[in-house]
């Protein structure tokens, strides 16, 4: 059986983690990543692979996870693959908190609240609690805050990942521009 490490990090929700076929664990901030790996690798000579988290999602907390993949693929002599972080939600449509009044939703594109269609859908991801009362308002249903739906899956992600390669190949989605702009 192949063992392939999965995580993501471009939701606020801090660090999901797994190993397949079946553990996983999780972090607080982006950063405690590492924390999580170390949970729940015993053997990283094991790991055959690994899927990360491409986003969207937060800028900063995108590149903890690309740049976490990159090195420790480089480390172990494993190839990477990618996966969108909206990939990473069952049970409903994703909606991710894009900050700034606005949410990702599959596309991917980025926009307000009030312009997605919700009517009569389920909706996932911390977007959808951070603007429920918008959401519900016009007609959607939300599962509870502490519902595990609305964190991503790194599992789903290894299902749903692009083709292996080199650690460099995997780029970021960021579905917006950046708020940093070259000076003149």
């Amino acid at each position: 059986m192949t063992t392939i490490l999965a995580f993501d990090t471009a939701t606020s929700f801090g660090a999901v983690c797994a190993l397949t076929p079946d553990r996983r664990d999780r972090a607080a901030r982006a950063g405690d990543l590492l924390e999580a790996v170390d949970r729940l690798v015993d053997d990283q000579s094991k790991i055959e692979g690994i899927v990360v988290g491409r986003g969207p999602g937060s800028f900063t907390s995108i590149r903890i996870g690309l740049a976490t993949a990159r090195t420790l693929a480089l480390a172990l002599g494993v190839p990477v693959a990618g996966a969108s972080t909206l990939d990473g939600y069952a049970g409903g449509m994703p909606v991710i908190d894009a900050r700034r009044g606005e949410v990702f939703v599959p596309g991917p594109r980025v926009c307000k609240p009030e312009e997605v269609d919700v009517e009569g859908q389920v909706l996932v991801g911390d977007g959808a609690i951070r603007y429920r009362e918008i959401f519900e308002a016009r007609g959607a249903t939300i599962p509870p805050d502490d519902d595990s739906a609305h964190l991503p899956d790194a599992l789903l992600l290894v299902e749903r990942a692009g083709a292996f390669g080199p650690a460099g190949a995997v780029e970021p989605l960021y579905v917006r521009d950046p708020d940093a702009k070259p000076s003149a």
